[in-house]
């Protein structure tokens, strides 16, 4: 269950190996625990009422290594831990429904790997390669057919 003590202490414990900084509620990492101490049990609560709703992203520039900027939201690190403990019940469930010749953000794939199989594609004689920008992709969704 996603909103079992053992699936959020195994969460909090993976966002806690990810470092990274407070959100917009400038709770650490480090501090989450004590946070927790005194407000897990209305958390759960409320997740299991589904009346839980994220906090908002704080939002950062961030340099491109091409110039310029980009814009990045930052979860709270309770946020971060729900959307870590949601995940670890996920993707046991749906991992083995996505192609075998996708490797972003996926359990036990790599960059390198991907490059890996790109090389054995060219060494089979393939020779054209598609890239695509995901830009703004989830802004021109059609929602209305997404949502038939």
């Amino acid at each position: 269950m996603v909103c079992s003590r053992s699936n959020l202490s195994q969460a909090f414990k993976q966002v806690k190996r990810n470092k990274g900084v407070a959100g917009i509620d400038h709770v650490p990492v480090g501090d989450f625990a004590h946070w927790y101490q005194d407000h897990g049990t209305v958390l759960i609560s409320s997740l299991l009422r589904g009346n839980y709703y994220p906090e908002a992203l704080r939002m950062v520039q961030i340099p491109k290594s091409t110039g310029g900027q980009r814009q990045l939201g930052i979860p709270t690190v309770k946020d971060r831990i729900i959307q870590q403990a949601v995940s670890q019940i996920l993707t046991p469930i749906y991992e083995s429904e996505f192609s075998d010749f996708s490797y972003g953000f996926r359990p036990k794939r790599s960059a390198h790997m991907a490059l890996h199989q790109a090389s054995t594609y060219v060494n089979e004689g393939r020779s054209v390669v598609v890239d695509m920008d995901m830009k703004s992709f989830f802004d021109e969704v059609n929602h209305d057919r997404l949502m038939r």
